[in-house]
């Protein structure tokens, strides 16, 4: 396993530079507060030499004010300085966040590949969170660096002995830290692998909770669970006793180092070559030490586990996409073999065409629908129907032939506008926590006039509006996590009331009503045909009830079209188009 790649070090970077103002903020008062936690031994001893020593009222008055001066002046340091470093890591870590949230849903995805989403859940808070830390880390060590140089050149004025004796001792303790946390990088990394697999099983787990039960699979199920976390508890262990290893090593070599600067300091007051109040500053300064080799354990603990999750946020930042995203909206290419493309799209007319399309099960599909056309689509094969949603939603691109909107291929427009233009309404297509309200304006503006109109077409249409009123607060009724709080034939009517309100030019729907009573989806079929009159539809399903309000039908069977014409000639005159959709 790696220890830190490039991209991770990148990551670093990036997080920690991004925040230059508020870690250059904090590193300028952090080295004041300790420049001042390093005077306050030199001054104590100020006042002894010249109040005890010599004798003198007005001196030591004079040294304690300008002690009292520099306690003031450190204690706001340290103050100001924590909220800048802090205020450094929570907004690295925040901006981290939203860069892995925009790369998940980036419309060429891949990032999500191989991995649960509480996996990714856990990078983005956990492991964003420790690479965030890593700016209030620097903030500490260049603190630190401040008070050990200070404290080195106090030392050098008291003795050459004891102020070389810091400069030398101070690089080979900080080297020792450094080799010691390299088990501890490598061992935190594994422990957020093994967490954030725990977490993606937990969260699995809890979202098919009813199916579970259903089947009776608890047992498999928890022992599946236990399994996995006992692995992430091991990596925890394994990271917590390499941590422990090091910080106790760590200050096992700090209380040596230490003592010896007090012994040396002791044995050369013993000889005379120091007053009493330069022993007094050496000693203080000696126990000063101890402060600042402290914060530096810490410091490599911090990056040690930063670098660790660095890498992981890199590995899916720098995932490859899972298929080309097209050219950018902004970039106008032109060909020596023809016209010059613009891959935006603004006035989209909504014509589809499918020529000679290859893509899984699909083998050489022809299709074109006309601009305005509702074309059903039965296919009693459903991997032929999610081969086909996947093309027109362009999760995926064809292995030959080609998809077209408004005669231009999907793959020379921009992704985004794409999926702005052709949207793909899938049958399990989830629901999101908030209102009912909120989840059927969630793809469209919410305050706008013409927008409040077309919601409330898209509710009746759906027969969301009679959903609404079997709530206990109607539109406003709360809706948990995946809509799990609203019954199967509730959450289909209110997923396909989002898509209808989203008034795409081009709608896909696949399998709408499988959950509601017949009369009902008779409603919901007459509903989308007016809603969507004008607008290129096409309804993927088996449904007589949508197929009927469709201008065409056509039969996707062993991944072809064989047969098309309208539903009741289809019905009356081809055999495999009546199995499919009245059996």
């Amino acid at each position: 396993m790696r220890v830190a790649d490039p991209p991770g070090r990148d990551v670093l970077w990036r997080a920690v530079g991004g925040q230059r103002r508020d870690v250059t903020l904090g590193a300028v008062l952090g080295m004041g507060h300790q420049t001042g936690e390093a005077l306050v031994p030199v001054l104590i001893g100020e006042a002894v030499e010249r109040g005890v020593v010599d004798g003198s009222v007005p001196g030591l008055l004079f040294w304690l004010g300008v002690l009292a001066a520099v306690y003031v002046g450190l204690s706001f340091s340290f103050r100001f300085s924590a909220r800048a470093g802090e205020r450094a890591s929570v907004t690295a870590a925040h901006h981290l966040r939203a860069e892995l949230v925009a790369r998940v849903l980036a419309p060429e995805g891949g990032a999500d590949e191989g991995r649960l989403p509480g996996e990714l859940t856990n990078v983005a808070t956990e492991d964003a969170k420790r690479v965030g830390a890593v700016a209030m880390a620097l903030v500490v060590a260049l603190a630190a660096t401040a008070g050990l140089v200070v404290s080195a050149v106090a030392l050098l004025r008291v003795s050459l002995v004891l102020g070389l004796l810091v400069l030398l001792g101070t690089p080979l303790l900080l080297w020792l830290g450094h080799l010691l946390s390299r088990p501890l990088e490598r061992r935190s990394e594994t422990e957020q692998e093994r967490a954030a697999r725990a977490s993606g099983v937990a969260a699995d787990l809890v979202a098919g909770l009813r199916v579970l039960k259903g089947i009776g699979a608890e047992p498999a199920a928890v022992a599946r669970y236990r399994r996995i976390s006992g692995d992430s508890l091991s990596a925890t262990l394994r990271a917590a006793r390499a941590e422990a290893w090091q910080n106790g090593v760590v200050t096992l070599l700090t209380g040596t180092f230490i003592a010896l600067v007090a012994l040396v300091g002791g044995r050369l007051a013993a000889r005379g070559d120091i007053g009493l109040g330069d022993l007094v500053s050496a000693v203080g300064l000696a126990l000063f030490l101890i402060g600042p080799l402290t914060e530096f354990a810490w410091v490599n603990t911090e990056l040690a586990q930063g670098r660790a999750s660095a890498a992981r946020i890199a590995e899916i930042l720098g995932a490859p996409p899972a298929l080309p995203p097209g050219p950018a909206s902004t970039d106008r290419t032109t060909g020596d073999s023809g016209p010059e493309l613009d891959p935006s799209l603004h006035a989209v007319e909504g014509r589809l065409r499918l020529r000679g399309v290859s893509y899984g099960p699909l083998r050489d599909v022809d299709l074109d629908v006309a601009a305005g056309e509702i074309v059903g689509v039965a296919a009693p094969d459903p991997a032929d129907a999610v081969a086909l949603l996947g093309l027109l939603g362009r999760s995926a691109d064809p292995s030959a032939g080609a998809v077209e909107l408004d005669g231009r291929d999907l793959t020379a427009l921009d992704l985004k506008a794409v999926r702005a233009a052709i949207l793909v309404a899938d049958h399990d297509a989830d629901l999101f926590e908030g209102t009912v309200l909120q989840n059927v304006t969630a793809a469209a503006g919410a305050g706008a006039p013409a927008a409040v109109t077309l919601t409330r077409a898209a509710m009746a249409a759906s027969g969301t509006d009679e959903v609404a009123r079997s709530l206990p607060d109607g539109v406003d009724t709360p809706v948990t996590a995946r809509g799990r709080s609203l019954s199967g034939g509730q959450r289909q009517r209110v997923a396909l009331a989002r898509a209808l309100a989203a008034d795409t030019p081009v709608l896909v729907v696949h399998e709408p009503t499988t959950a509601v009573d017949a009369v009902t989806e008779v409603r919901v079929a007459a509903g989308i045909r007016d809603l969507r009159r004008g607008r290129t539809t096409l309804l993927v399903t088996n449904s007589p009830a949508l197929l009927a309000v469709t201008d065409r039908a056509v039969l996707l069977q062993d991944g072809r079209i064989t047969a098309t014409g309208h539903h009741e000639r289809l019905v009356h005159t081809c055999a495999p188009y009546r199995t499919a959709v009245l059996t």
